[in-house]
């Protein structure tokens, strides 16, 4: 009899830790978009490339940390990427971007955190970059820096974010699975009403069309219309902005792109803007009050430029825009299924002044998915 009792116990504790565990888009039967995902479903599929999170938790009011993104794992100064920044709307303080603008390239790890902790990831990140070796006598770094406001769960004001948290993101970074949700940058976010966070996914090509990958990893903070692969959920749910006057929809969105594919800056550029296209299949309206900026660029080994070289001409080719749209559909449903990650991802958070952020309620949300034919 007790057997039994122990065995029906165990069994009910599995049956609820299995209920309350997260799950991705497609562990849901949520298949966005019609490309294969790579291995991961991560950024991290691109090889080379590495997520590091730092995250602070701290009393009833820090609920912050620090994401940092590696195109590659040698010295990101001395072998600098092609990169490309698009501006969807410009309602942030995404450091770095007028150098990449002017010379179409990126010398640090991508640097992700809270808005008034944007200094300190510029200095955390210039520290790590004069520490390695080779770069004893460089004078000058161009930290590239994005953040959203998580003031609403967080003691932005505080300012908790140090030099130090942004080195170890940048020295914790690792390839394989990224986590997601709450985590890193994502620690405090709110998107469409419900607790947004860190979401990644990828898209392989197929090798007809040059097998490249394509990773996205996200940090969302915004709101709109939540829409999951055509279902209008926020629709369905009554959450959506305006829909009285004190319901707003400002935040922002920091979108990386990612891909081995040999891309220059310009080209990168018009992947990066596709990236917008992806956080609109989201419901995401790009709110003035929203700062949503794509970083987009290319690992491809073959054109990255070297900080000293006695040759006078960059080498290295790169695809022909003939062969760039397969890259642009990748683009658009990998953001798309990161932003939904982030969501499913995220647990329900309290923070600052005992605010409460609700995660995605699943089991109002797959429903609704069912009726649309999301999943069946």
């Amino acid at each position: 009899m007790n057997r039994y009792i122990f065995a029906l116990s165990f069994l009910l504790l599995f049956t609820i830790t299995q209920a309350q565990e997260k799950k991705r888009a497609r562990d849901y039967g949520i298949e966005i978009g019609v490309m294969s995902t790579g291995s991961l479903n991560a950024i991290t599929d691109v090889p080379g490339v590495k997520v590091g999170h730092q995250t602070l938790t701290k009393g009833d009011n820090i609920r912050t940390g620090v994401t940092a993104i590696l195109p590659h794992s040698g010295n990101i100064f001395q072998n600098k990427v092609p990169a490309a920044i698009y501006i969807g709307n410009g309602f942030g303080k995404l450091a770095g971007i007028s150098q990449v603008q002017e010379l179409g390239n990126l010398e640090t790890p991508i640097i992700l955190t809270n808005t008034l902790s944007v200094p300190m990831g510029i200095q955390g990140t210039v520290k790590y970059t004069l520490a390695l070796k080779g770069n004893e006598n460089v004078q000058s770094v161009n930290a590239v820096v994005g953040e959203t406001n998580d003031g609403y769960l967080n003691d932005i004001r505080g300012m908790h974010i140090s030099e130090s948290d942004v080195i170890t993101a940048i020295q914790n970074a690792k390839s394989g699975i990224v986590p997601e949700g709450n985590i890193g940058a994502g620690t405090g976010t709110v998107a469409f009403g419900f607790k947004g966070g860190i979401g990644t996914s990828s898209r392989k090509l197929p090798e007809s069309l040059g097998g490249y990958t394509i990773g996205v990893l996200v940090q969302t903070n915004f709101g709109g219309v939540l829409t999951i692969n055509g279902a209008p959920v926020g629709k369905e749910l009554e959450q959506y902005p305006f829909s009285s006057a004190i319901k707003k929809s400002d935040g922002s969105c920091m979108i990386v792109v990612l891909t081995d594919a040999p891309l220059d800056s310009r080209q990168l550029e018009r992947v990066a803007k596709r990236a917008m296209m992806g956080l609109a299949k989201t419901g995401g309206i790009a709110s003035n009050g929203s700062g949503d900026y794509v970083i987009a660029a290319s690992t491809a080994e073959s054109i990255r430029i070297p900080y000293q070289t006695r040759e006078k001409l960059d080498s290295g080719d790169v695809l022909r825009n003939d062969n760039i749209s397969s890259i642009f559909m990748a683009t658009i449903e990998a953001t798309e299924e990161a932003i939904i990650n982030s969501l499913l991802m995220a647990e329900t958070s309290k923070g600052r002044e005992n605010h409460v952020i609700q995660k995605l309620p699943m089991e109002k949300v797959l429903p609704i998915l069912n009726k649309y034919g999301v999943i069946k």
